[in-house]
């Protein structure tokens, strides 16, 4: 799963807040997740944010990842993602 840091992961399940929104802070063996609801941050496993994951929303800050990402879906090679490009 391609996930950067800065997208938004819809996870399955809500957190207390009631938000279901997380902004990814970083990556690596673990992530860093920030609620959109609350702003509370937790450390998650990889393996077990990308298997709660319902879905992944795209934030572009430039043209060319955004073009990329485009790219990749119309070619196959990527998997569904919202494309939203922010300034």
């Amino acid at each position: 799963m391609d996930i950067q840091v800065g997208d938004i992961l819809k996870m399955k399940k809500q957190h207390p807040c009631g938000s279901a929104e997380w902004e990814v802070l970083r990556i690596g063996a673990d992530f860093r997740l920030k609620c959109m609801g609350c702003g509370h941050q937790i450390m998650i496993p990889r393996v077990k944010a990308e298997k709660n994951v319902r879905g992944v929303t795209k934030y572009c800050k430039n043209k060319e990842r955004l073009e990329k990402s485009i790219r990749q879906l119309e070619d196959g090679k990527g998997t569904e993602h919202n494309l939203i490009e922010v300034d």
